[in-house]
């Protein structure tokens, strides 16, 4: 809405666009206040923002010579507010252009008033994408309005239902249809990509018990540690895991598209059913692996949110990153805290870790083993601190794979069979957890847990007396509850008995070799 005052005897025009600011997967509303005023030249951008919004200025300057409009020789002031939110990012050149353009009388300020805007602009006065353009559809919805963004992101905004978006390709073509003069053709929702297919289990010879954990793993959502030497198959195995997880429903295809929409890797506005899985390397930093940097991004943590984090060589990662991993794996959610900022991202990951059992990698073989077997297993193993192992639900040793495994026929099971019990499992822990937000055993926890996983009498009783002797931490106590209750949904048990438990407890960590 302009609004027109009188400052010594000249009249000043003040215009107002609605635009977002992100902090994590929270898009906050922020008005774009554009005051035109007599006074020295000058344009001036207030409100905190960063070097990539105070740049907006020269990017806008720019865009509106391109189309044949010159600035007023008059004092342009920009407030971002409120002011004392931090503002980061590109997105805030088209708003602040169409303020401008709205205060020289150019741009019906009336009509910008329903809409949330949001794009770069280039110098030629083309309209680029921007990250975040799904949280500030989803955003513009809450507050019924409609979007104004980038073609080139059109279908990504589309996603976020009954949102009116205008999706321009330039600037001079957005004026066009906020005058009528030529109306943009409705953005409509990108396409869903098809599920994309891995490795397949047929092609792991050997290696029944791994690929047995693998299975409740990807049954209950667990987490899964795999020890083994070199070339034994845990990596194949780890790239195998998607193919047999269930699609991600419309929710969960969304929130994963929400993470990838500020993170800027959401193209062509196609939402995925594949779940997400990631395997940085282990030189990777902190920031990296949990988020953070300057301008606070998701990391790979959240990158994999409702799918699988894959830390191959687990002790060669710093143990301060993994250490930071500890309270994500246990609530879901990852918060980096900065000085200017506290920002919350989704974690719900699955990890599965591989790891050598020793840094030569051959503990137990006599021919291969280096001079310090066995005390090199303990060092090694010992790079990965306690706590973090006692959050991983299975543990298991994968055996090398000899040349008479090899020459074996494909085994008759693969990825299609194990995904259609892996299926099944998951449909009796989605039933069993409707009227709650756990999605899968590894959610569920306290009363919840002890509702559907209380073992029968026997199976009390073996539980018992293993968590006595191997001097059991509550939290692993109720680990192995979670397991042997997917166990017991994988047999289609309605309870959970004492070959469950017996099952479960085989998966528990084990001391390295002295």
């Amino acid at each position: 809405m302009p609004l027109w005052k009188e400052a010594g005897g000249k009249y000043t025009m003040v215009a107002i666009v609605s635009t977002v600011a992100y902090l994590g997967l929270e898009a906050r509303g922020v008005e774009v206040q554009v005051q035109v005023a007599p006074g020295v030249p000058a344009f001036v951008v207030v409100g905190l923002p960063d070097k990539a919004v105070a740049e907006s200025r020269e990017r806008v300057r720019a865009a509106l010579a391109a189309i044949g409009l010159s600035l007023p020789p008059k004092r342009i002031t920009v407030n971002l507010s409120p002011a004392d939110l931090p503002k980061e990012g590109s997105h805030f050149d088209l708003p602040i252009a169409l303020g401008l353009l709205a205060a020289m009388g150019v741009a019906d300020a009336e009509t910008l008033a329903g809409y949330v805007v949001v794009g770069e602009l280039g110098l030629d006065g083309r309209i680029a994408p921007s990250p975040g353009v799904l949280l500030a559809a989803l955003h513009a919805g809450e507050e019924d309005k409609g979007l104004i963004c980038p073609a080139a992101q059109g279908a990504e905004a589309a996603w976020a239902g009954s949102v009116e978006v205008l999706a321009a390709p330039d600037l001079i073509a957005l004026l066009n249809h906020l005058k009528g003069q030529q109306l943009l053709s409705a953005a409509k929702p990108g396409e869903v990509a098809v599920q994309t297919s891995g490795p397949d289990l047929k092609q792991v010879k050997g290696q029944e018990t791994a690929k047995r954990a693998l299975e409740i793993a990807a049954a209950g959502g667990h987490n899964l540690l795999m020890i083994g030497p070199p070339g034994a198959g845990k990596s194949l195995m780890a790239a195998c895991l998607p193919g047999i997880l269930p699609p991600l429903d419309s929710a969960e295809a969304l929130e994963v598209s929400m993470v990838a929409s500020v993170a800027g890797t959401l193209e062509g506005g196609q939402l995925t059913r594949t779940r997400p899985f990631r395997s940085p390397h282990h030189s990777a930093s902190m920031a990296a692996l949990t988020g953070g940097g300057l301008k606070v991004k998701p990391g790979e943590v959240s990158l994999a949110h409702l799918g699988v984090l894959f830390l191959d060589e687990l002790p060669e990662f710093q143990r301060a990153v993994l250490d930071s991993l500890r309270q994500p794996l246990e609530t879901g959610t990852v918060s980096v805290a900065r000085a200017n900022a506290h920002v919350t991202f989704p974690a719900r990951v699955q990890m599965i870790a591989a790891m050598n059992p020793c840094r030569c990698g051959h503990l137990g073989d006599p021919a291969l083993a280096c001079a310090r077997a066995p005390r090199c297993a303990a060092d090694y193993q010992a790079k990965v601190s306690g706590p973090l192992l006692d959050r991983i639900d299975l543990h298991v040793e994968v055996q090398p794979v000899s040349a008479a495994d090899l020459v074996l026929p494909p085994p008759a099971e693969g990825s299609a069979e194990v995904a259609e019990r892996v299926a099944a499992a998951r449909a009796v822990q989605r039933d069993r957890f409707r009227d709650i937000k756990a999605r899968t055993n590894a959610e569920a926890d306290g009363d919840v847990l002890e509702a559907v996983a209380t073992p029968d009498e026997a199976g009390r009783a073996l539980l018992a007396q293993a968590a006595e002797a191997t001097r059991m931490s509550a939290r692993g106590y109720m680990r192995v509850l979670r397991v042997a209750r997917t166990i017991a949904d994988l047999s289609g048990a309605d309870a959970v008995g004492r070959v469950h438990i017996a099952e479960a407890l085989s998966y528990r960590r084990r001391a390295p070799v002295n």
